[in-house]
């Protein structure tokens, strides 16, 4: 039946949202594995990667990737894989691994989450990059490629990214990720014992071309040095598309 305000038992002069003319639930992220030139970004199996994880997230001697997530940190390799065993194996959240392409070794974990067909919506989040992951080309590619298949794959509208209002590093890789500010949900949640109010951001379909496009300038070879030292940044490039 047309979305028509007769239907919808609106008066004429409510105001509506905008129609969506072919507009139809996107499938469930599938379980395979998204390959870019520095990273694989594949499902999480304990088997495949708690070893490496746990040895990637040793390095951080002071904890600190665990502050602000709802679990961990971990004291020996079997409590870290008994974790994955009961946590990662499901649908939604689904888990996966940042894999180097260079070692074949696993540096990071993201999950798709909040994953909403009927509406068009899923979530990034569990995002937990080691030291050797932080701050590297790896880590921004592993993004891309998690919002591609969102986008471009699977054909989502709405993208979105959520964190503890306190996590000012998340804040941050929001925003530059091209995310925007939605809000702050207060007293959202208890995270060991402590309030968390949650910062919101989401990035829509209509605003992923460009996006998109401001990635794959960064991530191009051209865009770094012989020391691998980006030459623009990933903001700079966007706001001049």
């Amino acid at each position: 039946m047309p979305d028509t305000r007769e239907n919808l038992n609106q008066p004429a002069d409510a105001p509506l949202g905008d129609p969506l003319p072919g507009w139809m639930p996107p499938p469930a992220p599938p379980r395979s594995a998204m390959a870019g030139r520095l990273c694989r970004v594949e499902p999480l199996s304990p088997e495949t990667h708690a070893a490496d994880l746990f040895a990637a997230y040793g390095a951080d001697r002071e904890n600190r990737i665990w502050t602000y997530l709802p679990y961990g940190p971990f004291d020996d390799p079997a409590a870290f894989r008994k974790w994955m065993e009961a946590t990662c194996r499901g649908d939604d959240p689904l888990f996966h691994a940042i894999v180097d392409q260079a070692t074949g070794k696993a540096l990071g974990v993201a999950s798709y989450l909040r994953i909403a067909p009927a509406a068009g919506s899923i979530e990034v989040g569990h995002i937990n990059y080691s030291p050797a992951l932080q701050g590297t080309a790896i880590a921004t590619e592993a993004m891309y490629l998690m919002m591609a298949r969102a986008f471009d794959e699977l054909g989502y509208r709405r993208y979105e990214w959520k964190c503890n209002a306190l996590n000012a590093g998340s804040c941050r890789a929001a925003e530059r990720l091209g995310f925007t500010f939605e809000g702050v949900f207060r007293q959202a949640a208890v995270i060991k014992g402590r309030n968390r109010d949650t910062a919101w951001y989401s990035l829509l379909d209509r605003e992923w071309p460009q996006a998109k496009s401001a990635f794959e300038a960064w991530l191009a070879p051209a865009n770094f040095d012989g020391d691998g030292r980006q030459k623009r940044g990933l903001k700079e490039i966007r706001d001049n598309l």
